[in-house]
């Protein structure tokens, strides 16, 4: 399960409530949750590191969510050091997800979605990072997000992806 603060404040209720009721669902479980630390603090190590160790502590199955920028990358590296697990998102390029890989990220999520829809090539992007984690030996999972439709979750499968995010209508 991905969480997305923007999605949860659509339903209405508070961020908070809504990863712990999801938490709960899978307590006794090994099945990961991403949960996503405040967009406002995208480029603040620091303020991802604090953020990301207060959710880590209310459900072992959070998974901390993270943007692939500078702060994510340091913040995701400190987390990994103190053995809490981060999902690198928002990734648009093989460099970042590199990187994310280097830093120790659980997941790496690199949005197909949003770069079809911009004209760019997507054609080999996951394939190259699939590529990239085999060339090192990087046990970082790829997650593929920002799904679109079934054509992307069978292209993202037939790349080597681990893992797919989409909505239920997708």
């Amino acid at each position: 399960v991905t969480t997305n603060p923007r999605h949860v404040q659509v339903s209405g209720k508070p961020f908070l409530r809504v990863i712990q009721e999801i938490g709960a669902l899978f307590k006794g479980t090994d099945k990961a949750v991403s949960v996503q630390t405040n967009p406002h603090n995208h480029n603040d190590a620091q303020a991802i590191v604090e953020e990301g160790r207060k959710l880590a502590k209310l459900s072992p199955n959070f998974v901390i969510k993270m943007p692939c920028t500078e702060g994510g990358f340091k913040a995701c590296y400190v987390l990994a050091q103190e053995g809490i697990r981060s999902n690198l998102t928002l990734c648009f390029s093989v460099t970042q997800a590199l990187q994310a890989m280097r830093m120790g990220a659980q997941f790496v999520s690199p949005f197909i979605g949003w770069k079809e829809s911009n004209a760019e090539e997507v054609e080999h992007f996951i394939s190259e990072i699939v590529e990239v984690k085999q060339n090192y030996g990087f046990q970082t999972e790829i997650l593929v997000a920002a799904v679109r439709n079934g054509r992307q979750i069978a292209e993202a499968a037939i790349a080597g992806a681990d893992v797919v995010t989409c909505g239920y209508d997708v």
